[in-house]
């Protein structure tokens, strides 16, 4: 099977982090969603453990999430002295910027016969499927790896076991505005070749 090259070159470089701020309001299509998630469910997985895991919350669910998570930061920030109202309060209300969020898990191979980093390496692919699919389709989507992403205690709302990881949250919405222009330093930089 052929592809453009061109577009397909074009496609990676117009992906970008748009954040909840810079969203419309306007509400992304279910079915835009839901390609997103089938096109993550293609990613790269050592040994078929598919570990990527989503919960997509939308609708009334976002207030759902926005209540779980300022309640869980004020129980563990508050039992070691670290609790911020400012905080707080953003936890509980910018959910709200967004059409849908998605939470990132990686469930762990019972057998844990692959290991962790390369399952994280797998949800961060299908990760950047879902960025992908969102460039296509002109949304704007962020991830945040912030909040009550690493509590112990966040794990159980996301339907996580203790072993599987919350790696964070995939904010969705309509971009207020053009793509900016991305920035990256000359790859040639990076690469070492050796021949």
């Amino acid at each position: 099977m052929k592809f453009n090259q061109e577009e397909v070159n074009q496609l990676i470089r117009q992906r970008r982090s748009i954040f909840p701020k810079d969203y419309t309001g306007e509400r992304v299509d279910d079915d835009t969603i839901q390609q997103m998630l089938e096109n993550a469910n293609w990613a790269p997985t050592h040994r078929l453990t598919e570990p990527w895991r989503f919960v997509v919350f939308s609708g009334e669910g976002l207030r759902k999430l926005g209540a779980f998570q300022a309640e869980c930061y004020r129980k563990v920030t508050v039992a070691d002295g670290t609790f911020s109202e400012d905080r707080h309060q953003g936890l509980l209300t910018k959910p709200l910027q967004s059409s849908h969020i998605i939470s990132i898990g990686m469930r762990r191979d019972e057998k844990k016969s692959v290991p962790e980093i390369e399952e994280a390496g797998a949800v961060f692919c299908a990760i950047q499927n879902m960025y992908l699919t969102a460039t296509a389709y002109g949304v704007g989507c962020y991830l945040s790896t912030g909040g009550i992403t690493y509590f112990e205690e966040a794990k159980e709302f996301f339907r996580l076991g203790a072993e599987d990881r919350l790696l964070g949250f995939f904010h969705v919405g309509m971009p207020k505005g053009p793509t900016p222009p991305g920035r990256r330093k000359p790859i040639h930089s990076k690469v070492v070749w050796i021949k």
